[in-house]
């Protein structure tokens, strides 16, 4: 036993750096190199066979990550704040449904809002770090949400403002160059996919704001921008007109928007409807 400790004190004073005491140099001279040099390489093997067996313990200490802590749904969680559980939104107040909207028009949204052409400054701080590819992924699971839409929000408004506004929605004005809303918005307004997105089911408020925001040039679009062409060409009385008229349509069962045919052309040249 006293030989062994001997050798493991060699090892000690060697290589980890403990002081010698006196006489040290004579009990070096009557070790063997050899088994000297075999203790060393036991103590090294047992003190790592150690430091691994703490890793292992601590690390199953440690409960694995949850992939359900990291979903979709949990990130975006941010958005409800504005746009209602899940992206829903109510009808009476500003800020719009996202839920279910054409994939495509989520996209161009985010990206118009990442690039300056729409303007709110919460949107622009989620965004203008954010990748296409991440901005796709969002878009993509808020059009996947296939949610009831509340009922709308009742208002006062007369029943010649509101023929106006059907009227402006199902025919346009031909003679000003103002087609039709359901041309490119679809004849349910549902919108069509990819990229028109439908316009029932939202708040009178967010209307009025961003055809107003069109017609006074704060909002734009790829160009061309056809949007804000037509809604230049209305009148405020116009605007608020189709805005209380849309407010007021319930919304159908089945709200998706329907694919755009192959080889349909839109009355107007739309960069937003390319995307």
């Amino acid at each position: 036993m006293n030989k062994a400790w001997r050798y493991v004190r060699m090892v000690l004073w060697s290589f980890i750096g403990i002081r010698r005491r006196a006489g040290a140099n004579d009990e070096f001279a009557r070790v063997r190199p050899g088994l000297l040099a075999v203790v060393a390489f036991t103590l090294a093997a047992g003190f790592v066979a150690l430091l691994l067996g703490v890793a292992t313990l601590a690390s199953a200490a440690v409960p694995a990550a949850d992939p359900k802590l990291d979903t979709m749904a949990q990130r975006m969680q941010a958005c409800t704040a504005c746009h209602g559980k899940e992206g829903r939104a109510t009808p009476d107040g500003y800020f719009p449904r996202i839920a279910g909207k054409p994939s495509g028009y989520l996209f161009n949204q985010l990206v118009n809002f990442r690039e300056g052409r729409r303007r709110h400054s919460t949107m622009t701080y989620f965004v203008e770090h954010l990748s296409d590819d991440y901005l796709r992924e969002i878009a993509d699971y808020f059009a996947a949400l296939d949610l009831p839409y509340a009922p709308p929000a009742g208002g006062g408004a007369s029943g010649q403002m509101l023929e106006q506004g059907r009227k402006l929605v199902h025919d346009g004005d031909t003679a000003r160059g103002i087609p039709a809303c359901v041309q490119c918005h679809g004849a349910a307004m549902t919108g069509l996919a990819p990229s028109m997105p439908g316009l029932l089911g939202l708040p009178h408020a967010y209307l009025v704001g961003q055809l107003g925001a069109w017609r006074d040039g704060q909002r734009h679009a790829l160009a061309p921008d056809c949007m804000g062409d037509v809604a230049r060409k209305l009148s405020a009385q116009e605007v608020n007109a189709v805005a209380v008229w849309l407010a007021a349509q319930p919304v159908p069962r089945d709200a998706k928007a329907l694919p755009l045919a192959a080889g349909t052309k839109l009355p107007l040249a739309c960069g937003s409807g390319a995307k």
